[in-house]
Parts: structure tokens; C-alpha cells; sequence
């Protein structure tokens, strides 16, 4: 069967579903408080519980990935989502909310890997950059409408935001039937799970990649936890509208996200992804000098436009020198990182702010990304004299110049 446009959507409706796994409960907590007899330190645990556990089976799915189907993967993991969706939807206590949600990050672990590796086997060379692009949208427009969603829906009852999830299994269903398999069979497969992945980590560049997609979401992160109070406690905006005001670097992702094809037409992959990670830190660095929410309006914009940047190159970098043995692997990796990015964010600016300020959150936070920025940039002889990264800027460059 071959692949064509229609299942390309169906990686992105799946990445859409893995980014709403977290944010769609994420406007939602304040009203758990109460039916689930509660504190608010208690049930954010839905979300951090969650993540914990999609970084751990990220690498555990990682292990078997590049030795078995896609889509037995892929299928299970759309049903465990759905499934315990359901099940959440008719639980009324934490305890037993926490184990579902568990149980459904081994389900988001795989359906955030396995569209990268999909395309990773279809796409070669400058396609799998406007393939991914494709993908980011996805994830820009997920964190953009699943906060909204979720808040919607949390109008008729706290518990159905959940009935959200269920969609995945019709959505399955179709995935089985339409997908093709894009697996390629070798027959030399002695693969050593997730140590081929590690093992590939030992190349300088793919060590680096992997670290960029940890720091990315890093300082993500910083921003999602910490300007809400930030507009709360300096401009005095309610959290409801600090959601909306946080939507809009969404919006912003959304309309760098398309541009990313054309830029890595014109520059190499690694100064995109120096420039993404040099106007987050600018913004973020800058908003600890913001009194105004006009000013806190256009900073938010710039760092979407950043994270747009930086985030999906990164993506399309590591699906391009990742070795095919082990590619699977590398990619769980990859996913992991930015799941323990986002939740070690909170747990070390929540330490700065105990001794410090916001203020002081932001301004370390800026200079990370600035930091990252220059280090990128020092590493661009080390991505380009590897002798590809020109190969694929010169044949990325001749197929546009075709369009």
C-alpha cells in the first residue's frame, strides 16, 4: 500500500491526541478539588504522574521498537489511551485517577514516537523536514485548542473532559485498517533494543540533538508554569485568562511552523535551531522587565515564534541522523528528554523561586536559552562537516528551486 497524503494526517491526528493527553486536563484541576475530596498540590499529580510515567515507557517501548510492526505498537497504544479515558470518566477518587493516568502514558509513550519513525521509514532527505513541519503543527495546534477543549467540556461535569480520550478508538480502528506498514524487514535483524539506541548516542551530533529536545522543553515549561502567576500576582489577571494570554504562543508556533521548510531551503538546519533557542531566551529573559501586558503579549509571541523554530527542526534533525538500525531507539530517547524537560522545569525554577523571585525564575531561565543558543551556534562546523547536512541543504535547496 503505498503512503500517501491521508496517512500522513493520521500521524498528526495521533501527535494531536499524545499533546492533548496532558494539556487538555491542565485548566480542568481547579474543579477536581472538590468531587475528587482533594488538594490542588494533590491533583496536579494527574498531570506530573502522567509524564513520569510516558518519559519511563517512552524508553521501554524504545527497547522493542525497531524489531516489531509499527502499528502493533501503534494500535495497542491508541486503544490504552482511549481505554482509560473511559474508565477515568466513571472514577470518582485520586488514587485511583493517578494509576489510570499511569496507564495511559504507556499508550501517549508510543503515539508520540511512532509518527516520527513512521516518517523516519517514508520520508528521505528535505521531505522529512515538511513532513515533520506537519507534525508540529499538529502539536502547535493541540497545545493551542486542548486547554480550550478540556475547559469546554469541563462546563457539563468536571470528569468529562476524559470522554475526550475515547475518540482514539474509533480512530484505531482506522489506523489499523488504512495504515500502511512502513517497517522495513532485514535480515540481519539482531537488534539489542534500546542499547542500539544508546550506543548511537556515543556520535557527538545525536548526543547533542537529544540534549537540545530536553532543553527546549525545559524552558518551555518555565514559561507554561511561571508567567501564569506572573500575571496573576504583578497584572492581576485570572488564571483563566492567563490561559488565554499563554495561547497565543501557541498561535505563534502555528504560523512559524509552516516557514521552517522554506528557512532550511536557505540556512542549515543547526543555526535555525541556534536562532529558535536565542529568541526564547530573549523573550523570557525580557519578561522579568515587563510591566505591561502588551509587553508580556508581544515577548509571548516571540518565544512561540522561537519554540516553533527551534522545536521542529529539531525533530526533522534527529529523524535525519538517527542510524536506521537503531532509529527507533534513538527516537524513544529523544521523546523521553522532552518529557523529563517538562517535568524537571517546574521542580527546579520552583526551588529558584523559594529562594528567589519570578523575576529571578525568568532571568535564569532567558539566559539558559541564550546560552543553548551560543552553543548551538559553536556546534555548527560539527553538524555541517559531517558532509550530509550540505548534501541535504543542497537537495532541499534544488527541489524548491523545482516548486
Amino acid at each position: 500500500m503505498q503512503f500517501k497524503n491521508i496517512h500522513l494526517l493520521m500521524l498528526c491526528v495521533t501527535t494531536f491526541f499524545a499533546m492533548a493527553g496532558g494539556s487538555l486536563l491542565a485548566p480542568v484541576l481547579p474543579d477536581m478539588v472538590e468531587p475528587l475530596k482533594t488538594t490542588s498540590h494533590e491533583v496536579a499529580l494527574l498531570i506530573s504522574t502522567y509524564a513520569i510515567s510516558t518519559a519511563i515507557f517512552a524508553l521501554a517501548i524504545g527497547h522493542f521498537i525497531d524489531r516489531v510492526n509499527r502499528k502493533k505498537i501503534l494500535v495497542p497504544c491508541l486503544v490504552i489511551y482511549g481505554l482509560t479515558g473511559l474508565v477515568s470518566y466513571f472514577t470518582s477518587d485520586l488514587q485511583s485517577l493517578l494509576v489510570l493516568r499511569f496507564i495511559q502514558g504507556i499508550g501517549v509513550a508510543g503515539m508520540m514516537s511512532l509518527p516520527m519513525l513512521v516518517i523516519a521509514d517514508v520520508y528521505k532527505d528535505h521531505r522529512s523536514l515538511h513532513a515533520m513541519n506537519k507534525v508540529s503543527l499538529a502539536l502547535a495546534i493541540g497545545s493551542v485548542s486542548a486547554p480550550l477543549i478540556g475547559g469546554g467540556l469541563a462546563n457539563l461535569g468536571w470528569n468529562y473532559p476524559f470522554l475526550f480520550y475515547v475518540l482514539s478508538l474509533p480512530f484505531a480502528f482506522v489506523v489499523m485498517a488504512s495504515l500502511p506498514e512502513t517497517r522495513v524487514q532485514r535480515d540481519n535483524d539482531n537488534h539489542k533494543g534500546i542499547l542500539n539506541g544508546f550506543t548511537a548516542l556515543k556520535e557527538l551530533r545525536i548526543l547533542y540533538t537529544v540534549f537540545l529536545s530536553f532543553a527546549v522543553f525545559f524552558i518551555l515549561y518555565s514559561v507554561l508554569t511561571y508567567v501564569p502567576f506572573m500575571l496573576k500576582n504583578v497584572l492581576g489577571y485570572t488564571a483563566k485568562e492567563a490561559g488565554l494570554i499563554l495561547a497565543i504562543q501557541g498561535i505563534a508556533i502555528m504560523l512559524m511552523v509552516p516557514r521552517v521548510k522554506t528557512l532550511a531551503g536557505k540556512h542549515s538546519t543547526i543555526l535555525i535551531i541556534a536562532t529558535g533557542f536565542a529568541l526564547d531566551g530573549l523573550a523570557i529573559f525580557s519578561i522579568s522587565f515587563a510591566h505591561s501586558i502588551v509587553a508580556v503579549l508581544l515577548l509571548i509571541l516571540l518565544f512561540g515564534a522561537g519554540f516553533g523554530l527551534a522545536q521542529t527542526t529539531i525533530d526533522a534533525q534527529i529523524v535525519k541522523i538517527a542510524p536506521s538500525e537503531s532509529k527507533g531507539g534513538v527516537l524513544s530517547i529523544h521523546n523521553t528528554m522532552k518529557y523529563i524537560g517538562q517535568s524537571l522545569s517546574p521542580l527546579v525554577f520552583g526551588i529558584v523561586l523559594s529562594y528567589f523571585d519570578l523575576d529571578t525564575v525568568f532571568i535564569i531561565s532567558g539566559s539558559f536559552g541564550l546560552l543553548v543558543a551560543l552553543m548551538t551556534y559553536l556546534m555548527k562546523s560539527s553538524f555541517e562537516n559531517s558532509g550530509d547536512e550540505h548534501r541535504i541543504e543542497k537537495e532541499a535547496k534544488i527541489s524548491l528551486s523545482h516548486q
